[in-house]
C-alpha cells in the first residue's frame, strides 16, 4: 500500500459498536434459556422493554408498530435483533423497527428482509421511513407484513 494515501478507515461508529454488542448479548441471553416456551415469551418482554426505553415519538410508533406486526401476522415472534425490536418466522428476521435515535437519523425506519416476501420486479423498497404512525400508515403496514409472510 502507497503511503500517500490520505483516507483513513474510521471503523465502526460508535453506535453500530453498541449494536453488535447489543447482538452478541441478545444472542448469549437467549442460548441461555431453556424451554422453546420461555425462550418466545421472554423474547418479547425483551422487545417491549426496549420499546419502553426509547424515547417519546420513537416509543409511540414503535408501540404502534409492534401492536400492527403482531395483530397481522401471529406467526412472527419478536425478538431483539441488533437492539432493535424485530419479528422472525422460523427463526429468521422478517421485519424490524429501527429507532430514529439509534443511529442518529431524522426518521425511524420499518426494515424487511430478504426473507420478506416483497420481491416486485428487478427492484423493490425494503425500508421505509418514518415520521408518524397515522390509521393510513397502520394499514400500509399491515399490507407490507401480510405481503412480507404471505
Amino acid at each position: 500500500m502507497s503511503g500517500t494515501d490520505n483516507s483513513a478507515y474510521e471503523g465502526f461508529t460508535a453506535e453500530e459498536r453498541a449494536a453488535m454488542k447489543e447482538h452478541a448479548r441478545e444472542l448469549k441471553t437467549a442460548a441461555r434459556r431453556t424451554s422453546a416456551a420461555e425462550k418466545a415469551a421472554q423474547a418479547e418482554a425483551d422487545v417491549l422493554a426496549k420499546i419502553a426505553e426509547m424515547q417519546d415519538s420513537d416509543r409511540v410508533m414503535a408501540e404502534r408498530v409492534h401492536a400492527v406486526v403482531t395483530s397481522t401476522a401471529p406467526s412472527l415472534a419478536p425478538k431483539l435483533w441488533y437492539g432493535m425490536p424485530a419479528y422472525a418466522l422460523n427463526g429468521k428476521i422478517v421485519c424490524h423497527f429501527q429507532a430514529a435515535e439509534k443511529f442518529k437519523s431524522r426518521y425511524a425506519t420499518l426494515g424487511f428482509s430478504d426473507q420478506a416476501g416483497l420481491d416486485e420486479g428487478a427492484m423493490w423498497p425494503t425500508g421505509f421511513a418514518l415520521t408518524e404512525v397515522t390509521p393510513e400508515v397502520e394499514e400500509r403496514i399491515a399490507a407490507l407484513v401480510k405481503r412480507a409472510v404471505g
